[in-house]
């Protein structure tokens, strides 16, 4: 059970300043000394690194479709531990879902399941009066969910504020602030950066957490809002837990990429992967030039930019490194970007060689969940199980897959490469969900090497 105070930040559509918001109100509540939490909606890796650096402890994802809605409630508690505050960003509009399944995975179907009050956060630069009517619309909705209030951002002028309050007491509904047009800048990184400022620790990222911080101290009622916040009751789930029930006793090192600041996968993969006797330690593949010593795995989470292809290129002693690690037959797990970090090349630039493909950019997105099938025993799964992992990438490799394909589902072609102990795949996955991937791969990481003297693939 965990009665942590807690709140979700939605809004009607992308674009009204959540994010902003989310990260300004943990910075905020964090500067006053509170211990504070944040979780973001979905597979958003970005957001959810910037909510984790304004709060000063791991942002989390709570995602229903990769985890499954049985784990929302415990992965929440899990997370939120000892916090004074737990805030939740929401993603895209309050009930909107990009696989149509709104009553399950929307914001607002996060926020049932966690008995959280609702903050609507709307942008009313083109809106007055019927600013009541899209609010008094949303409450009604949805019987089940509890909206709390309203923090309104782009407000024109105190007389554009005192029309819209006062529409807003007519049905009844508090408003938490009101933020004019100037008062939320547009100050952090650019998205293409991806999670990178936040884990190189940049100056940049802290400097404009802070100015978010500082805003929403200077236009939002904190008070008021933490008191919204304890009003959440308790909720009646155990805490999910990465305990494994039979560690590795050796220790193996776990090398994970990232930088000072965490790493390219989501919080509970380096906590699992201790909980299954690994020692994890971090390796920047844009700095660093060597291995950790002694690393007998590789992991590559999906939150690597793609568009720090360059700096990965050029980094030649860990491509030679990497490469190594996987000829000798070593446990590599490759998301995402790191799929094309182990290619040959990528748009002409040469990467780590491991895998005997080639990828190109080109313009476009492929965005979207996967239920896929494992096609091949790796150290991520047996042949024939099912997960549900998300994409999302502009590159693609030629040929998709390897001779030993990571993955298949119903309307695609095989995609991903399994070759020795490497397991690479544009499909990323929750480990929550399958803890079992971090056993398996301690397991393989404490036993001898299986290959040696062999030559690596062209």
């Amino acid at each position: 059970m965990t009665s942590v105070p807690r709140l979700v930040f939605s809004a009607p559509s992308s674009g009204h300043g959540t994010n902003a918001l989310s990260v300004g109100l943990l910075a905020a509540l964090a500067d006053r000394g509170l211990d504070v939490a944040g979780f973001k909606v979905g597979p958003d890796h970005v957001d959810a690194a910037y909510l984790g650096l304004a709060a000063g402890r791991p942002g989390r994802t709570l995602d229903p479709r990769l985890t499954g809605g049985d784990r929302l409630g415990p992965l929440f508690a899990y997370g939120a531990q000892g916090a004074a505050l737990a805030l939740v960003q929401g993603t895209m509009g309050l009930y909107d879902s990009v696989a149509g399944r709104p009553e399950a995975e929307s914001t607002a179907a996060v926020a049932t399941a966690l008995r959280s009050p609702v903050v609507l956060v709307i942008d009313v630069a083109a809106m007055g009066q019927s600013v009541a009517a899209l609010v008094h619309g949303f409450r009604s909705y949805d019987e089940q969910l509890w909206l709390g209030g309203v923090i309104l951002t782009q407000v024109a002028s105190g007389r554009h504020e005192a029309m819209l309050r006062e529409a807003l007491d007519d049905v009844g509904m508090p408003v938490y602030g009101a933020l004019r047009r100037h008062e939320l800048p547009p100050v952090l990184p650019a998205r293409r950066h991806g999670v990178v400022p936040v884990l190189g620790r940049d100056a940049e990222a802290s400097r404009a957490v802070r100015r978010l911080g500082e805003a929403v101290a200077g236009t939002v009622d904190l008070e008021r809002l933490l008191g919204l916040a304890r009003s959440a009751p308790a909720l009646s789930v155990p805490a999910w837990s990465p305990v494994s029930d039979a560690p590795v006793s050796d220790a193996p090192v776990v090398a994970l990429a990232g930088g000072p600041g965490g790493s390219y996968s989501l919080p509970e993969t380096a906590e699992l992967l201790r909980a299954a006797g690994a020692q994890v330690v971090t390796v920047d593949p844009l700095r660093d030039e060597a291995l950790p010593p002694g690393t007998r795995a590789l992991v590559v989470g999906g939150a690597l930019p793609e568009s720090y292809a360059r700096d990965l290129s050029a980094n030649r002693r860990l491509c030679i490194a990497v490469a190594e690690l996987a000829r000798t037959g070593r446990p590599v797990i490759a998301e995402g970007t790191g799929l094309l970090w182990l290619a040959r090349e990528l748009d002409g630039l040469p990467m780590c060689g491991v895998l005997d493909a080639i990828g190109a950019s080109r313009d476009g997105l492929v965005v979207g969940y996967r239920e896929a099938t494992a096609l091949s025993d790796s150290a991520v799964a047996r042949t024939g199980a099912t997960v549900v992992g998300y994409k999302q990438h502009g590159a693609v490799l030629t040929p998709r897959a390897g001779q030993r394909a990571a993955w298949g589902w119903e309307g695609g072609t095989p995609e991903g490469f399994v070759w020795r102990g490497v397991h690479a795949s544009q499909l990323g996955l929750h480990w929550a969900a399958y803890p079992e991937i971090a056993t398996r791969l301690v397991t393989a990481a404490a036993l001898p090497s299986p290959v040696e003297g062999v030559a690596a693939p062209a």
